[in-house]
């Protein structure tokens, strides 16, 4: 039936008309399929403009909030790196009395590799926090006093200050501690440490 309907259409008998028009009406079918099938394909402008729109509300959201507990990490690496700071003083001291305290990170830092520990460089504290350099804070010991015992000087305070790297983003507020380990903080970032750390 599929062969006589094919040779009808080729030698243009009366019935080939029927048959055209069958074939156009097949024809216009197809392409009504196949817009159909090309708009279903994909997502239209407004969808994506609205799964955009909620992903930018999403994000105003979430990124100030991610940003505040990046700071209060910092800031909580902060307070620990003070006291691992007055840890390493307190080490020092014990295995260099004469010396007293130590007056650099430099010399309570140093390269294991180097050799053994010596008052010049104990290897007491990682490199990253001898460096004075950790997690968005800056850190160092000031206000060092001595005294001359036996023509040797000994270091018999300290402190340790711990400041952010940029006041806002990387922390709020400004860390402190002496020889007692007793850390302070400053809340307008800087080395004024008034109030103690609860």
């Amino acid at each position: 039936m599929l062969i006589e309907f094919v040779s009808e259409l080729e030698t243009g008998s009366p019935k080939n008309d029927e048959g055209l028009g069958m074939m156009k009406t097949m024809n216009a079918l197809d392409r009504v399929g196949a817009e159909r099938l090309r708009t279903e394909d994909g997502f239209t402008l407004i969808e994506l403009l609205i799964v955009m729109s909620v992903m930018l509300i999403l994000m105003t959201l979430a990124v100030p909030q991610m940003l505040k507990l990046t700071k209060q990490a910092h800031e909580t690496s902060a307070v620990q790196s003070v006291r691992t700071i007055g840890q390493a003083q307190l080490q020092y001291s014990s295995a260099y009395p004469a010396n007293g305290f130590a007056c650099s990170l430099a010399v309570l830092g140093g390269d294991p590799k180097s050799g053994a520990p010596s008052a010049e460089s104990s290897q007491l504290l990682s490199p990253d926090l001898a460096s004075g350099q950790k997690a968005g804070y800056t850190f160092a010991i000031t206000n060092c006093t001595k005294v001359n015992v036996n023509n040797h000087d000994m270091i018999t305070g300290y402190e340790v200050t711990a400041v952010p790297n940029s006041i806002g983003r990387t922390g709020d507020r400004g860390f402190c501690s002496d020889e007692n380990n007793t850390v302070r903080f400053d809340p307008a970032g800087g080395t004024n440490c008034t109030q103690p750390i609860q």
